[in-house]
C-alpha cells in the first residue's frame, strides 16, 4: 500500500507516523507513506495556495489551481481521493478496514476555511471527518486515518488476531477491561475469574464489561 499526504504541512503530517508500529510497517515495505508539499504545485512568484472567499465571509480558502495539479499528477488508476474535512463522514473503524484494502490512498487536508468545492466536485471521492471538531489544518488528521489504516494491513501488529480484539471491532461494543500483573496493586485487584483458566467464563465476563462500559461511555453505539 501507498498514501500520499498532500498538505501544506508535511512535517506535522509525518511526525506521528515515524514511531512504533507504524514505523515497523514501514520498515518492512507494508506501506509507504509519502507527504507531499502542496506549494510545490502553486504558481506565481510567492507560490499563492490560498485566496478571500467569493460572496465574502471570514477565513480564506485553498485555490483550485494548485489542487487539481498536484491531485492530478499525484493519483493513478487506482488511488483513491480523501479529503480531510470536518464536513465529511465520521471516520470509523469499518473506514479503516475498508479503506485498507486499497493500494493508493492520496488524503488531501483542508487549511483555513478548506478547498474551493469545485476541488471536491470533480477530484475527491469521499470525505472524511475524524470528529465533530475543527483543526488548524488537515495534517493531523491525515496522520490519524493513516494511522488506523496501517496497523490493520497484515503483519503490521505481529499478531495476526490483534485486530479483531479491540474496541470497534463489532461497532456496537467498546472492548472490555484489561487487566496485567501484579495481581494485587495498592489493595486493587484483578477480577477473580481472569485468573481462574475457565475460558467460557471469561468470555462472557468480557462481554457483560464490554456492555457496560459501552452504556456508560458510548451509549449512542447501543442506539445505531
Amino acid at each position: 500500500m501507498t498514501i500520499s499526504i498532500l498538505t501544506l504541512f508535511p512535517e506535522i503530517a509525518l511526525a506521528p507516523l515515524g514511531e512504533s508500529i507504524i514505523k515497523r510497517a514501514r520498515e518492512a515495505g507494508l506501506v509507504e507513506i509519502r507527504a507531499h508539499q502542496l506549494r510545490d504545485w502553486a504558481t506565481g512568484k510567492h507560490r499563492k495556495t490560498d485566496d478571500y472567499l467569493c460572496g465574502g465571509g471570514q477565513g480564506m480558502l485553498l485555490k483550485p489551481e494548485p489542487l487539481f495539479a498536484a491531485i492530478e499528477e499525484l493519483r493513478t488508476p487506482d488511488t483513491r481521493v480523501i479529503l480531510m474535512t470536518p464536513q465529511g463522514q465520521q471516520f470509523k473503524q469499518a473506514h479503516a478496514r475498508r479503506l485498507s484494502n486499497e493500494s493508493h490512498l492520496l488524503l488531501v487536508c483542508g487549511h483555513y476555511e478548506g478547498v474551493d468545492h469545485r476541488v471536491i466536485q470533480e477530484l475527491v471521492d469521499e470525505e472524511l471527518s475524524i470528529g465533530d471538531y475543527v483543526l488548524t489544518n488537515g495534517a493531523l488528521a491525515a496522520a490519524v486515518v493513516s494511522d488506523a489504516i496501517v496497523r490493520l494491513l497484515p503483519g503490521a501488529l505481529g499478531d495476526e488476531r490483534s485486530p479483531e480484539d479491540e474496541s470497534f471491532t463489532d461497532p456496537h461494543l467498546l472492548e472490555a477491561p484489561a487487566y496485567t500483573k501484579p495481581v494485587d496493586f495498592r489493595g486493587l485487584v484483578v477480577p477473580d475469574v481472569l485468573l481462574s483458566g475457565h475460558h467460557a467464563e471469561i468470555e462472557e465476563w468480557k462481554k457483560n464489561q464490554a456492555l457496560i462500559r459501552t452504556r456508560q461511555n458510548r451509549p449512542d453505539l447501543l442506539q445505531e
